[in-house]
């Protein structure tokens, strides 16, 4: 049976789709089972670029709406992290020999909707708003935990491990990012909001 390259609504190929990336179909060589692998890397790929792309344009908004220097702050050291994960992945594109494509990230696009919903539910100059918009952030870095680390495994199972370095270079940066959001909270935002 041939396997189809076309797409669905939602974007993703058609064989992927079908469920006949599980391996379970006898007739499906170990080569098609690859490629189909590798399709979906490059997929997954595309959507977590457009998503790197999107927060380039959202961590501004979020600093801007921050009470606490530290909060602001940590926002702006992520959007010069969040720029150089743009470019690992531009190079990750490279050494695939795939030009560098977005794709629009839904999960991306729900999560910044929600922190600017935050940002006009929260009164500016609040903690209370610090509060919320630590935990919009840790959703989003949670997210690109999951992506990243997925790939990076993805990556080592189809034995590239040039891409699985790519991969978890990024990972390890965003759990730093995912900790330092945890302890800015912890340790007064938190509890200081509670006096509002």
């Amino acid at each position: 049976m041939a396997q189809t390259k076309s797409k669905s609504n939602s974007g993703r190929p058609a064989s992927i789709q079908a469920g006949k990336s599980s391996g379970k179909n006898s007739n499906t060589s170990s080569q098609e089972q690859s490629s189909m692998l590798e399709e979906l890397f490059l997929d997954e790929l595309k959507d977590i670029y457009w998503a790197e792309k999107h927060l380039v344009k959202a961590l501004p908004k979020m600093a801007k709406a921050a009470t606490s220097d530290e909060l602001r702050q940590s926002f702006t050291d992520h959007l010069e992290a969040t720029k150089g994960h743009v470019t690992r992945l531009e190079k990750a594109f490279g050494l695939l020999g795939e030009k560098v494509q977005a794709k629009k990230c839904e999960a991306m696009a729900g999560l910044t909707k929600e922190g600017d919903g935050i940002i006009e539910d929260t009164e500016k100059g609040t903690l209370t708003r610090d509060v919320g918009l630590i935990m919009a952030a840790q959703k989003v870095e949670h997210y690109e935990i999951a992506t990243y680390g997925s790939l990076a495994q993805l990556a080592k199972t189809l034995g590239k491990s040039d891409l699985a370095d790519l991969m978890v270079q990024t990972l390890e940066e965003e759990k730093e990012a995912d900790e330092l959001l945890t302890s800015i909270a912890e340790n007064n935002i938190n509890v200081e909001a509670t006096a509002e």
